[in-house]
């Protein structure tokens, strides 16, 4: 009823009268409930004050350690076509061991005795750069004996031109020689010629000295000859000099281009060798790759490519194996504002899938099921997802994964941040602010570095 004038219906009627309103208004039950209601208000202050972790949580999945320890699929580096497999799905092998053998389907391969022609081919051109290399060894023997010769017949040569000079020297000398005496003779001329006009002498003296004058006259004419002649021939002399050298020089040059022809079809020779040793270990190589082959231990988990006769490029994927020796590792995603609370040895709290687990976040000291790990690397650059990449490694001071967690699985990841009391976090999450930024002591940062 309400209470909305100013006379008042319990003045004027006395409710207890009534057996509802003496029900009503002689119950004590309200002393209890206010009871309760102080000893939660106590409690709930008490717990305001209890120290509560911070945490950042996120999804993430069952990993390894390192790249090589992950799954992967096998390749082929040729194109081919499968004609036999020597597995089965979920079969262990061992490193080495064949997985499928694939054939040939490109046509300049499909000689199956293409690598002994190319060895044959590979003799033949040896035998080739044999013949071209004793080639410019005669060359060179004939090089040899051409500029031998050539030193020879120059020396000869200048010794036939040092003859000549001594020729034109002596001649030289004779003429002066001779020129004395046409003076000697001139003057014994003249003097009986001046006596014979005179009458002292007699004709026939006179006809003597002038006999012997033109006779005087006759031997410089003569000696001035071959004066001339000795001179020419010390020009014939150079010039022989000159020829021979022009003529060596041709001959030692046609034996030198002969040779550096004979060497570049050496050397071409030789590359071919080279070229075709290179192809021999490429077609030996090839064969080997007929074979597929496992690259580590592991089990095959799926054969992409399947059946007899299916062809492939080069790079296509053909079969999945899973290493069987690993190291399981988490993956987990943090968002961008929580990326600086992360630092390396940061513990951390897995829940695998599949696992029960009774998950305290505020108090990891009190939950049940779940694993002790370590921040090992965190991502520099952000993932698709938006978020940062975290791998976690097992807790050795922790008790073990579970044996039976495999690769890819899924976890959920709690790491565990600083402690503050309860009522603190509820003001944080209440405004929306971030876990307290701190650094560990004797911590490492993101970055590796020791804070």
């Amino acid at each position: 009823m309400l209470n909305i004038s100013h006379n008042p219906l319990n003045a004027k009627i006395d409710l207890e009268s009534y057996k509802s309103g003496i029900k009503v208004f002689h119950r004590r039950h309200f002393k209890q409930f206010n009871r309760f209601l102080l000893v939660f208000a106590i409690t709930a202050v008490i717990v305001l004050f209890l120290p509560w972790t911070q945490n950042v949580t996120g999804r993430g999945n069952v990993t390894t350690l390192t790249p090589s320890q992950r799954p992967q699929t096998i390749q082929s580096p040729i194109p081919g076509r499968i004609e036999e497999w020597y597995v089965r799905e979920g079969q262990a092998v061992n490193v080495g061991d064949t997985i499928l053998r694939i054939s040939e389907i490109k046509g300049e391969y499909f000689d199956p005795r293409l690598v002994e022609r190319t060895g044959l081919q590979i003799d033949a051109k040896n035998l080739s750069v044999r013949s071209y290399n004793q080639k410019v060894g005669a060359l060179n023997n004939q090089i040899d004996a051409l500029q031998v010769e050539r030193g020879l017949k120059l020396e000869q040569a200048e010794n036939k031109l040092i003859q000549s000079k001594l020729k034109v020297q002596s001649d030289s000398i004779k003429l002066e020689a001779e020129k004395i005496n046409l003076g000697i003779a001139k003057r014994q001329f003249a003097a009986i010629e001046d006596l014979y006009e005179e009458g002292i002498n007699s004709l026939t003296d006179y006809e003597k000295r002038k006999s012997k004058y033109q006779e005087a006259e006759a031997k410089v004419i003569a000696q001035q000859n071959d004066y001339i002649a000795s001179q020419n021939q010390v020009l014939n002399a150079r010039i022989e000099i000159n020829r021979i050298k022009q003529e060596y020089t041709e001959k030692i040059s046609k034996a030198q281009s002969d040779k550096s022809t004979a060497e570049a079809s050496q050397y071409d020779a030789e590359a071919q060798v080279t070229k075709l040793e290179s192809d021999f270990t490429n077609y030996e190589m090839r064969n080997d790759m007929y074979y597929i082959k496992a690259p580590q231990n592991g089990f095959i988990n799926k054969a992409i490519k399947g059946g007899i006769g299916e062809t492939f490029k080069e790079g296509e994927q053909l079969v999945g194996i899973m290493p069987s020796d690993y190291d399981l590792a988490v993956e987990t995603f943090v968002d961008p504002l929580d990326l600086p609370l992360m630092h390396l040895d940061e513990e951390v709290r897995i829940q695998f899938d599949g696992w029960p687990a009774i998950v305290f976040s505020g108090w990891p000291n009190v939950s049940y099921g779940t694993y002790g790990a370590k921040v090992f690397a965190i991502e520099n650059f952000i993932s698709e997802n938006g978020k940062f990449r975290i791998l976690l490694a097992p807790d050795e001071d922790d008790h073990s994964w579970p044996d039976a967690i495999r690769v890819g699985s899924g976890a959920r990841t709690i790491a565990l941040l600083e402690d503050v009391p309860i009522w603190f976090e509820l003001w944080r999450q209440l405004n929306g602010f971030p876990p307290n930024y701190y650094q560990p002591e004797g911590g490492k940062s993101s970055d590796g570095k020791k804070k």
